[in-house]
């Protein structure tokens, strides 16, 4: 089969098209026939070797994926082959940027049916990164205020949608170009950050600060002000610390996103329920992928790009 694989760390150049043999699933396991894989920017990072992630080399990338289960390994069930699933892959193994990859049957759900099963691809780790940040580290209920800064971005309108579907009041940061993508997304306030000050654009605290951009210190900490007594601070930039206030109460967490089966499964109903938009910039072959992390490596990635395994 066709694979992607980098057998050494380093700049795009390390991305080889390659034929290697067909997985075969082990006990637990099923394989997949891949529709298509996502790119996301950890996979820059573990490419390049800045992500400590424990992946074991040669590496296929592509940790959200999705297909047809075409073999199912020993003890499996709920599982068949012919039905069409998406998942979550653990990050260390061999992901989907290829014709086949095998997955633990628990990393995989029953895809959405309203969309192209290909384009299911596009949902698992930004969506899931989302629900976890609002709900399991914020604890986002109905009636709070959420500050959503950077909410231009995948995983920006996916958090939009998911915390007005749970009754919260949003306010989201969003750039010229992305303004009206926002606001589709259900955004109650939107505010210019190329324009205006956020710490005078938002008179009424927030319950919850959510942060997806990357964002010196020192303007993280003061934004904290933002926040009520008792609130929390939430982040997607791993690489630094989410700042807090204890003084006041006020928690933070860094989001590094988890499986959870029973959560996907919720979020490919919501998609089939119309809750939930799809988000798919670009659609490009497995062919293409060097190319597109060499894009990365120059500059972030607009959009969410999926990967066609044929």
């Amino acid at each position: 089969m066709k694979a992607v694989r980098f057998h050494e760390v380093g700049g795009p150049e390390v991305l080889r098209v390659e034929e290697i043999e067909t997985p075969v699933p082990a006990a637990g396991q099923v394989r997949l026939r891949v529709a298509a894989s996502a790119f996301n920017a950890a996979d820059n990072g573990m490419r390049a070797g800045f992500l400590p992630i424990p992946v074991v080399l040669p590496h296929v990338p592509g940790y959200d994926v999705s297909g047809t289960i075409d073999a199912v390994g020993e003890g499996v069930e709920g599982l068949a082959v012919g039905d069409a699933v998406f998942g979550f892959l653990p990050m260390e193994r061999d992901g989907g940027a290829a014709e086949y990859v095998v997955a633990p049957a628990e990393a995989v759900v029953p895809a959405p049916t309203s969309i192209p099963l290909a384009d299911a691809a596009a949902l698992p780790s930004v969506a899931l990164t989302a629900w976890q940040a609002l709900f399991d580290d914020a604890d986002l209920q109905a009636g709070r205020r959420v500050l959503i800064v950077g909410a231009g971005g995948v995983v920006g309108k996916y958090a939009i949608r998911l915390a007005k579907r749970a009754g919260a009041h949003v306010i989201a940061t969003a750039s010229p170009r992305s303004i009206d993508a926002v606001r589709a997304a259900g955004a109650d306030e939107v505010v210019d950050r190329t324009t205006a000050d956020l710490l005078e654009s938002v008179p009424e605290q927030v319950d919850v600060l959510l942060n997806l951009a990357p964002i010196e210190p020192e303007r993280f900490t003061a934004l904290v002000a933002l926040v009520r007594d008792g609130g929390v601070v939430v982040s997607t930039t791993a690489w630094m610390p989410a700042p807090d206030d204890a003084a006041r109460g006020i928690g933070s967490k860094v989001v590094f996103v988890l499986p959870n089966r029973e959560r996907l499964a919720r979020l490919a109903a919501l998609v089939d329920e119309g809750g939930l938009t799809v988000e798919v910039t670009r659609r490009i072959p497995l062919a293409e992928l060097p190319a597109l992390h060499a894009e990365a490596a120059a500059g972030p990635v607009a959009g969410k790009v999926i990967v066609l395994a044929a």
